[in-house]
């Protein structure tokens, strides 16, 4: 029997299976389609994921890989009117301070690679056809490439499987939300005569805007539109060429190839639960959103995340099955979030209306241009897109407060002498953190309960980061701030532990290829 069954090989399932993998869970990974898509709609991967990855090794190949965006310009009628330079706002924040500009499809490529070197195969061409669960088990029928059918056995069932969810489906959990208006484009092309080529622009114009995000050489861009007229009745027949371009244009730039153009309709849904017994539910299969500030991709890969190490520790009897009910209160309770302000953010960018015209061409880029000279409202911004800003205060893992660190806090960042305080965290499993000198009891007791012990001699900054000298923070696997005890007491900490039947495993040194 399978640990855990993937269903879908997007980069949700992907980070899925290899987060897994990495801590001991046997995963079958399977996906209806012939191989990695060849085109992608996401294009941004965010500074919080990237942290993440820091886990498996992953990081650096994606930023060698990639296109670091510092700044987006902001243009009106043809002129310059912001410039936002998100490395002055996220210096202080994250060892990732610019979003990366990495194409899903490469992206789905580099998770798909390390997951061949641990040995995983994806089974491509291969379907879900049907399952049910009991209290011991999920059985599923596939259908595999060769037209065989089989039938496969697992303790869990991860839905990884996109917006229209096989599973979600027959599960019949509700998909509450909406469809926007407006339809949107994307189109990868390449460009000439674009000001600062190396960084994103968004050209707004009034009953147009488009984003352009730079990647690879040679001009290549990805540009992001919307359509909000007649012609959106007939979205799947219209080219590039029946797209207003009155915004491209006031950018002073030649489209000198067009490459590939997709448009879809834009959808704002959550799932009714993301949990049903053995079945979890992550990523576009339980949230989707507008394309605003590039969340989508990234929100399902922390959902992956967040999932894994529960679904670990509950495999390997480190912790009872409620567990995995944190998951559905801790990601659902953010995709509701992320769609409120999403939906807000693209519906500024589109909303149809001579007042909102108006106001988006007039008024938003001067708002932008002034609060961003705003350190304070620059790292609000930062923190804000690159999910850095992302909390789990109402979560039953989330207790406790030192300084200004609360438990569901993601850990402050700091540089050290040698590197940064998130360096010793390239393994999956539970840390104590201590900013200054530990109790000798708090290191008995880390030794007794496997819990690795990382204290870092005290400096002024991370004080300035709202760290607490000599305060105990308990860190799940996924790097939030499990507890966070000021006093640096053994006690708290054993009764957090106790109270949710939790024993964690060290960390210990992940699989890599």
């Amino acid at each position: 029997m399978d640990d855990v069954l993937i269903v879908g090989a997007g980069p949700t399932g992907l980070v899925l299976a290899l987060w897994l993998t990495a801590q001991g869970i046997k995963v079958r990974i399977i996906d209806k389609k012939a191989g990695p898509g060849d085109t992608s709609r996401a294009m941004v991967v965010q500074a919080r994921t990237l942290e993440l990855y820091r886990q498996l090794d992953l990081a650096d190949t994606l930023v060698a890989q990639g296109h670091h965006m510092a700044a987006i310009n902001m243009w009106t009628r043809g002129k310059p009117a912001a410039r936002l330079v998100f490395g002055d706002a996220g210096k202080y924040i994250s060892p990732y301070p610019y979003p990366l500009v990495y194409p899903q499809d490469h992206h789905e490529r580099a998770l798909s690679d390390r997951l061949t070197g641990m040995s995983v195969t994806i089974e491509r061409s291969t379907e879900l056809l049907s399952f049910e669960q009991n209290d011991d088990a999920v059985t599923a029928r596939i259908r595999r490439a060769d037209g065989g059918e089989e039938t496969l056995t697992s303790r869990y069932l991860a839905a990884c499987d996109g917006a229209r969810s096989t599973v979600r489906e027959a599960l019949k959990l509700g998909f509450e939300g909406g469809t926007y208006r407006s339809v949107f484009y994307v189109a990868d092309v390449k460009l000439s005569g674009l000001q600062r080529p190396e960084e994103g622009h968004v050209s707004i114009e009034h009953g147009d805007f488009v984003l352009v995000l730079p990647y690879g050489t040679e001009g290549r861009s990805r540009l992001i539109g919307s359509i909000d007229d007649a012609r959106a009745e007939r979205a799947e027949e219209l080219t590039f060429d029946d797209i207003h371009q009155d915004a491209i244009k006031r950018l002073g730039v030649t489209v000198d190839e067009v490459t590939w153009f997709s448009s879809y309709r834009v959808h704002h849904r959550v799932a009714d639960t993301f949990r049903r017994e053995r079945v979890l539910i992550l990523g576009d299969a339980g949230h989707v959103h507008s394309p605003a500030g590039g969340q989508g991709m990234n929100t399902g890969i922390l959902d992956a995340i967040n999932l894994a190490w529960k679904l670990a520790a509950v495999l390997r009897d480190e912790a009872p099955d409620a567990l995995l009910d944190t998951f559905d209160k801790e990601r659902r309770g953010f995709a509701h979030t992320l769609v409120k302000s999403t939906d807000r953010a693209f519906t500024m960018m589109t909303s149809g209306g001579t007042v909102a015209d108006f106001l988006r061409v007039n008024i938003f880029p001067h708002i932008a241009s002034v609060a961003f000279k705003v350190e304070a409202a620059r790292e609000a911004m930062f923190r804000l897109i690159s999910q850095t800003s992302l909390v789990y205060y109402d979560s039953a893992l989330s207790e406790g407060e030192a300084g200004e660190v609360k438990g569901g806090d993601r850990l402050p960042w700091v540089r050290t002498a040698g590197g940064d305080n998130f360096e010793p965290l390239p393994s999956i499993g539970w840390q104590v953190h201590v900013y200054g000198t530990p109790r000798p009891e708090l290191k008995a007791w880390c030794l007794h309960r496997g819990v690795a012990l990382r204290d870092y001699p005290w400096e002024a900054d991370y004080a300035k980061a709202g760290l607490a000298e000599d305060a105990a923070y308990l860190l799940r696997p996924d790097t939030w701030v499990a507890i966070a005890e000021p006093e640096g007491r053994v006690e708290p900490l054993e009764a957090y532990l106790a109270e949710r039947s939790l024993k964690p495993r060290a960390a210990t040194p992940t699989t890599r290829a």
